[in-house]
């Protein structure tokens, strides 16, 4: 069974106790769209999504109510939360083909097109009695054109997975489906508006 800790201090008195150090997980971008996707001349930066302070870290995030935050024990994503999102939405739109080229906002990429988003969802929820937990991922996207900065399009992608178990790896894969679902998503919807 998983181990829950608070939102509270307790992570930090496992580490004092000399508990063992955190496992750390990724996840994986996207390689598969669908059929005709339209190969585009324009470039695009995708921008780091904002997130609530309590989404925006490296803490695996859960649920047992929808007004209580809390964060898994001893694992932990190799980034913050947000960051990761960017670089896998990075790689997916790479993995696509469809874009002649793609990047963050760092690398001085002159972007036609900057993709702005929120993550709004990025948790284990313990809402039912079982135990099992259903990974939410929610993530509004704008599409804004450079250089006047205007927002051509907005949508939100959400998915919901059941995890197949109580470990937590069966957890990390319910997370890299879930948030595949909204890769994906976003990559075909970006990748078709001004297509359209």
């Amino acid at each position: 069974m998983v181990i829950l800790l608070g939102l509270t201090g307790c992570d930090s008195l496992v580490k004092n106790l000399g508990g063992p150090p955190a496992n750390l997980y990724t996840l994986t971008p996207k390689s598969t769209f669908a059929k005709g996707l339209p190969r585009v001349s324009w470039q695009l930066v995708v921008e780091e999504p904002i997130a609530s302070g309590g989404l925006n870290v490296d803490r695996i995030a859960l649920r047992s109510s929808p007004t209580e935050l809390k964060y898994f024990a001893r694992a932990r994503w190799t980034e913050r939360a947000p960051r990761m999102v960017q670089t896998l939405l990075v790689e997916s739109f790479e993995n696509s083909g469809a874009i002649i080229a793609v990047g963050r906002k760092a690398i001085g990429l002159r972007s036609d097109y900057n993709l702005i988003a929120e993550l709004r969802e990025f948790q284990a929820e313990y809402f039912d009695a079982g135990g099992i937990p259903v990974v939410r991922v929610r993530l509004n996207a704008k599409l804004v054109k450079q250089p006047r900065r205007a927002i051509v399009a907005s949508r939100t992608f959400e998915a919901a997975v059941k995890s197949e178990g109580k470990d937590i790896r069966q957890i990390i894969t319910a997370f890299d489906e879930a948030l595949g679902k909204v890769l994906r998503h976003t990559v075909e919807w970006t990748i078709k508006i001004p297509s359209g």
